[in-house]
């Protein structure tokens, strides 16, 4: 089979396309006997998951090593997941991987995700690698991710996200991300007040709690910041190429990581710059048009719409700001929408093509209770909604797409 046979399969084997448990994953890698040499590091977390394992990424590369990276979920091609130096591997090499998964999983069902990580992990073990960066799907403890040990873990934030699965408290929250870190190794957070629940997990299991504000800080110049910790110091390093301030606390949460594994992976201070400078995601407060602006943004949840807002704010426009709008219906749509109150000038909302899509009528809904003078008009799908704001933007207005991967995911089609 080609890979889209293969994923249009992988679909199809498992019941749920979320099923947070270890057991069967567990199962099937002891079946397949990988055996790692490279150190990993393992990255979960409310917001800023992607971009800490991107600014990781950038730096380990910019020092010479050869550098594992799988991150979820992906804009236009499933080979964006699995990168080796920040190249997508080839269609061939993850079929062949899923060929090994499907001989050795036999009568255990797995989900399109565990299929993913699996697979990485075949590659990465198959290509002499230096380190390997894995990102959290959903949650931590019980994220297939957590099935391998990592020498270095980082959660990056906290907040309600996925509560169906997660729970509906910081508290709830925290515990599962914990769950990443290992006995007696290194546990960093950088969010400024980690729950309870994350700080007893971490005394529990007698790992080394780093916190950020706390153990480690960051010092904001005018085109540069410090890194700052006890032992040490980095200074006038510059701004990650990544917009928003919330981006230096993830860069800081990265830079922590690069401290405590330099001893099995030296690196300089150029390496660092180049790295940080040099960093790219998309779809993360990422402009790709000008005059008028075209923004993309995957905010989703409460903590990510506030930072989006700021952004707005930061870089404000001359004329109006028109959303292009979907949402997935298990997050907390009012406070997303709330968060943006007064950013928006026109709403242009559809439904995602997806499960677990929120309803045209769920968003307005949503949209009128947190701005019940807000400007909302509806469409088949993203696409149409897309296509009627470049009508009503002018030269000094902007464009925010945003919502989910799914919405980005569905511009980016048609831009690409």
């Amino acid at each position: 089979m080609n890979l889209h046979d293969w994923l249009r399969y992988i679909e199809s084997t498992h019941p749920t396309s979320i099923d947070l448990t270890l057991d069967r994953i567990k199962t099937v890698v002891e079946r397949l006997h990988l055996n790692f040499s490279f150190p990993i590091i393992t990255v979960g977390g409310t917001n800023g998951k992607g971009s800490t394992c991107a600014m990781l990424e950038s730096i380990y590369k910019a020092a010479g090593y050869k550098v594992g990276c799988y991150t979820s979920p992906h804009f236009l091609h499933f080979n964006e997941r699995i990168k080796v130096n920040a190249i997508p591997v080839s269609d061939e090499i993850i079929c062949e991987a899923f060929s090994k998964i499907e001989a050795a999983r036999k009568d255990i069902s797995l989900t399109y995700f565990e299929y993913g990580t699996i697979a990485a992990m075949i590659i990465f073990a198959n290509v002499d690698l230096d380190v390997a960066i894995l990102e959290v799907g959903l949650g931590g403890r019980l994220d297939a991710v957590n099935v391998f040990d990592s020498d270095c873990a980082i959660v990056t934030t906290i907040d309600l996200d996925h509560m169906d699965y997660l729970g509906h408290t910081r508290e709830a929250i925290g515990f599962e991300k914990a769950g990443i870190y290992r006995s007696h190794k290194t546990a960093i957070c950088g969010d400024f007040d980690p729950p309870k629940s994350l700080i007893q997990h971490c005394e529990s299991i007698h790992a080394d709690l780093k916190v950020i504000g706390k153990d480690f800080a960051y010092e904001v110049h005018h085109n540069s910041f410090d890194f700052l910790i006890d032992t040490s110091f980095v200074l006038n390093l510059p701004l990650p190429k990544l917009q928003g301030d919330f981006q230096l606390a993830n860069a800081t949460s990265a830079l922590m990581s690069v401290k405590v594994m330099e001893e099995k992976l030296p690196l300089t201070t150029e390496a660092i710059k180049q790295g940080l400078v040099s960093t790219l995601l998309p779809g993360r407060f990422h402009e790709v048009r000008f005059n008028p602006s075209l923004v993309m943004d995957v905010a989703h949840n409460p903590q990510a719409a506030t930072s989006l807002s700021l952004n707005l704010k930061k870089h404000a426009v001359k004329g109006k700001t028109i959303a292009v709008f979907s949402i997935l219906k298990d997050k907390d749509i009012y406070s997303v929408t709330k968060a943006l109150r007064g950013d928006i000038n026109q709403w242009c909302i559809a439904e995602i093509q997806n499960e677990r899509a929120a309803s045209i009528d769920i968003i307005k809904k949503a949209i009128q209770q947190a701005d019940s003078s807000a400007h909302i008009v509806s469409f088949k799908n993203i696409q149409e909604a897309y296509d009627f704001a470049l009508k009503e933007v002018t030269i000094n207005d902007r464009i925010i797409v945003f919502g989910s991967f799914y919405t980005v995911a569905d511009i980016m089609k048609v831009i690409s």
